[in-house]
C-alpha cells in the first residue's frame, strides 16, 4: 500500500512538472490554472491517501482556484 502510495505521489508531482514546462506559450491565467490543478491534485492524492477520486478532485479545485488567481 505504501508503494502504491509514493508511485501516485511522484507520478502527480511528474505530471505537474511536465505541466509547467508545457506552459511556455500560455498566458499567466493558464500557467496559474495548470499550476493549481497539478498542487490540487498532489494535495489531494495526499490528503485521500492515494484515492484516484480525491486526485481527480483536488485537480478541479486546484485549477479553479488558480483560474481565478490569475486573473
Amino acid at each position: 500500500m505504501k508503494r502504491t502510495q509514493t508511485f501516485l505521489k511522484r507520478t502527480a508531482i511528474l505530471i505537474a512538472v511536465l505541466g509547467i514546462v508545457a506552459c511556455s506559450g500560455m498566458s499567466r491565467r493558464d500557467t496559474d490554472t495548470v499550476v493549481g490543478a497539478g498542487v490540487g491534485g498532489v494535495a489531494g492524492a495526499v490528503l485521500t491517501g492515494g484515492s484516484a477520486l480525491g486526485t481527480v478532485g483536488g485537480a478541479a479545485v486546484g485549477g479553479v482556484v488558480g483560474n481565478q488567481v490569475g486573473k
